[in-house]
């Protein structure tokens, strides 16, 4: 056994690759992704360690050209989700008996396979089955999961060492232990970094998973399974079940052994999943931990101080990178009139410099939406934004579905600050702009607030510092994650932890200790030494 202190290495981000003409990474994706689109792939589930084929077959697409098949994986249903249910509950005594360092120790080998060996092959099924460009796929399906998996078992340290004061004669200590029953993971599309980090985190704690990933983004999924089996992981600690969530969800949902929920993805979904984990509490042997990231209507305010160039290349980064498919993507932007007419030429004048295309050339800044419904969902705004009077297309405005799901990136001017698109969220590459007179700063500041029923990500852009504190007293509840100068997007693990609160979520911030805080159970313990052997108290004697 070992018994020396175990120390979890000091975490440092990972550095991001450039792919740069001639850069060695930019040759090795390109590899990849040529021996990616020349092969079919047929993803099983993955419950107790084995590969099981034998459910419904659903395609697995580019969203960019949708004809070209990458492959098929195997959709679960009831049956399924119990059998990975049974071995999550099989795996779990042992799991989490494991010595922390045990379990620690296959995360931090995970992330170093996944810096090396598996980058491009993860990178490469990011690309192509998310439509991802290169930069995007790299900050996210690389360095933002290796610094997942770098950081949590840091994280995991501070947890652990959080002990309570011991007096004269007692000892006190606190063990945190995994939850009562399995965790139900269920991961979105549009992050292949949260597909790993939402069953790793609660895994790493010593719980076990079932996975339900997105049916949009199986491919990189099939893949972090492979480096986490590669890694050491143990059969049934983590169970991936795919298939829609109307099936997947309910029998898991419905089990009496569920410990927790870890859940990214719509506010609907999400608070759907609590009406129904609620509407029956009683039937669970614990209360079941609920953790989600949920929607944002994401903003960005500027003041007249605020630097012009700046500000326009925040405004196109924050709201059209990965086509506005992050839930902290800028989806709602207020101007000061007196900075206007700069801040749109600019804008407007780096939109029309954009390409939009298959993320295989690298020429292109932006690929496809995911699917056919979110396509819907979009042009539908755009649609509605047409022919409202209170709302002016500046830039943008077409929709193409003839070969991928091409939004082009569209920039909307609203007369009404509550118009539906500055209100609801689009998911999508579509911004829309409230032009405010420059002496109602703090008026709009408090419009601001109160206009959207989500609170995830916002941004300040001015130089004169009274505003700036004006800013982030009025807006302290509208976001979790608040940038002053920069754009509302690319939350770094260990740097900003993030999430956001109202119809947002829970807040229970991933990328910190606090997220890993919500996987345990802690059990104080008291140690007497000496203790007494007696009933009577002192005051109790005679005089």
């Amino acid at each position: 056994m070992f018994n020396g202190i175990f120390r979890v290495p000091q975490p440092v981000n990972e550095p991001v690759l450039n792919y740069a003409p001639g850069s060695p990474e930019r040759t090795q994706v390109k590899v990849t992704l040529d021996e990616m689109l020349g092969q079919k792939v047929d993803v099983p589930m993955i419950i107790g360690g084995e590969e099981i084929r034998g459910g419904e077959l659903a395609d697995i697409i580019c969203p960019h050209d949708y004809q070209h098949k990458l492959g098929q994986f195997h959709q679960g249903n009831a049956l399924y989700v119990e059998k990975a249910i049974q071995a999550a509950n099989d795996a779990k005594d042992e799991w989490g008996r494991m010595p922390w360092d045990s379990r620690a120790i296959v995360f931090l080998k995970a992330a170093e396979l996944l810096a090396g060996k598996y980058r491009q092959t993860v990178n490469a099924a990011t690309m192509l089955n998310m439509s991802k460009t290169p930069h995007q796929a790299e900050i996210d399906a690389a360095c933002e999961l290796i610094d997942f998996w770098r950081f949590n078992p840091h994280f995991m340290q501070i947890v652990y060492g959080d002990q309570p004061l011991s007096a004269p004669g007692v000892l006190n200590y606190m063990e945190h232990r995994p939850l009562d029953g399995f965790v139900l993971a269920i991961t979105p599309f549009n992050f292949t970094s949260i597909a790993g980090n939402l069953p790793t985190a609660p895994a790493l704690m010593g719980n076990t998973v079932v996975w339900k990933p997105a049916s949009t983004a199986v491919l990189p999924a099939y893949f972090l399974m492979q480096v986490l089996t590669e890694a050491g992981l143990p059969p049934g600690v983590i169970n991936m079940v795919p298939g829609p969530g109307p099936i997947i969800g309910p029998p898991a949902l419905n089990n009496v052994g569920l410990g927790g929920i870890h859940f990214t993805g719509s506010t609907k979904v999400f608070s759907t999943i609590w009406l129904e984990v609620g509407s029956d509490i009683r039937k669970y042997v614990a209360y079941p931990r609920i953790v989600g990231e949920t929607g944002g209507k994401d903003f960005i305010f500027a003041h007249a101080s605020a630097d012009t160039d700046v500000l326009a290349t925040a405004l196109l980064r924050g709201a059209f990178e990965y086509q506005g498919q992050k839930c902290s993507a800028a989806s709602r932007a207020y101007i000061p009139d007196s900075i206007w007419p700069a801040v749109k030429e600019k804008l407007l004048g780096q939109i029309a410099e954009l390409k939009m295309g298959d993320v295989t050339d690298f020429g292109n800044f932006m690929g496809a939406v995911i699917d056919k419904n979110a396509f819907s969902t979009i042009s539908g705004y755009i649609d509605f934004a047409k022919s409202s009077p209170d709302l002016e297309v500046l830039i943008g405005g077409g929709c193409d579905d003839s070969t991928g799901y091409f939004i082009e990136p569209t920039v909307l001017l609203s007369k009404d600050p509550q118009s539906k698109p500055m209100v609801e969220e689009i998911f999508g590459p579509v911004l829309t702009i409230y032009v405010y007179p420059e002496n109602e700063y703090e008026e709009t500041l408090a419009l601001c607030d109160r206009t959207s029923p989500y609170a995830l990500t916002g941004a300040i852009f001015a130089l004169d510092r009274s505003a700036i504190v004006k800013a982030m007293n009025t807006l302290r509840h509208a976001a979790g994650n608040f940038y002053i100068n920069d754009k509302p997007t690319g939350a770094v693990v260990g740097q900003q932890p993030f999430g956001g609160s109202r119809a947002s979520g829970t807040n229970d911030k991933a990328g910190s200790w606090l997220n890993l805080e919500r996987w345990v159970t802690p059990r104080t313990i008291k140690e007497t030494f000496l203790p007494p052997n007696d009933y009577r108290y002192p005051y109790m004697a005679e005089e």
